[in-house]
């Protein structure tokens, strides 16, 4: 099966776990699947539905739109072995830009879009003290995303966006700039085809892509039941080190309790942002394991 070929079965309606049921399924197989095969190893809730849709694709204009960017599929060499393993594993991907950057220590950055200017600048201090050891993986979203972005172009680093629309498709409309000069320079990435607009849902599936392709996960300012926080708890679960900043970094104030938790303190009354509940994700994945820092050095450590 080619990348076409997995575009197609998209187009038709299969999500990427129905076509991971079909690729699972055709490896025990010497033989071509027939439509109807797929239709009911993919596990479709509508297999009828696929069929008909498959059935009335008009393939020129589908070509058109296929030949729109570059793909990169889970059968090409240069799919990221890290996601390769990952919980749904995107199928096939849409990119622009420098797909080396794909085999470069990865460290994703995430957090809230309605950040603090604390959160900002903190993101900045690690990002700085990194030392461009990482290529910085975020999703260009408002707030911390394109903090970390920025951070680490004005480092002279490498940085990897994975959005949740088209690449054709700028959001938020504020960072097309960016989005562009990365396309170019950089790499983005994107498991939605050209048009497909900002819907809620792709945003979550969005994550499980920029945890999937780093060793390593920083999250600042994430409260709870935040998207950011999932994100992490994911990271975790598939083994992932997830980096999480407490608080204030930046005044020295806190210096002393940040040491008490990286010591193994219980975290029950963290400095920093405790009152307005910017941090309350981040509370509770230190609790769950995550790794409390303050330093970029602290991350470099945790990889030396």
């Amino acid at each position: 099966m080619n990348n076409f070929e997995l575009f197609k079965l998209k187009a038709a309606g299969l999500t990427n776990l129905n076509i991971l049921n079909i690729l699972d399924y055709q490896k025990t197989q010497d033989r071509k699947l027939s439509l109807r095969d797929m239709a009911v190893v993919s596990k479709s809730k509508n297999a009828v539905l696929f069929m008909e849709k498959y059935k009335s694709l008009d393939i020129k204009q589908l070509k058109e739109q296929f030949e729109r960017f570059p793909t990169l599929s889970i059968f090409d060499k240069e799919y990221p072995i890290e996601l390769k393993y990952t919980y749904s594993p995107p199928v096939l991907l849409y990119y622009q830009g420098n797909l080396d950057l794909l085999s470069k220590p990865k460290l994703a950055v995430v957090g809230a879009r309605k950040c603090s200017e604390t959160g900002k600048q903190s993101v900045r201090k690690i990002v700085s003290e990194l030392g461009n050891h990482f290529t910085i993986v975020s999703g260009l979203a408002r707030g911390i995303d394109t903090c970390a972005h920025m951070e680490a172009l004005k480092n002279k680093g490498n940085t990897i966006a994975v959005i949740g629309t088209g690449l054709d498709v700028y959001y938020p409309k504020e960072n097309k700039a960016l989005q562009d000069y990365m396309a170019k320079n950089h790499l983005v990435l994107t498991e939605y085809g050209p048009g497909e607009q900002p819907l809620k849902y792709h945003f979550p599936e969005r994550n499980r892509i920029i945890s999937g392709l780093c060793q390593g996960v920083m999250v600042v300012e994430a409260k709870l039941r935040s998207g950011s926080l999932i994100t992490c708890e994911r990271a975790m679960e598939e083994g992932r080190d997830v980096f999480a900043i407490p608080g204030n970094i930046l005044d020295g104030k806190s210096d002393g309790c940040h040491h008490l938790i990286q010591e193994g303190r219980d975290v029950f009354a963290i400095p920093g942002s405790i009152l307005d509940g910017k941090s309350d994700g981040c509370h509770h994945l230190i609790q769950e394991g995550a790794k409390c820092i303050t330093t970029g050095f602290d991350i470099l450590s945790e990889f030396s």
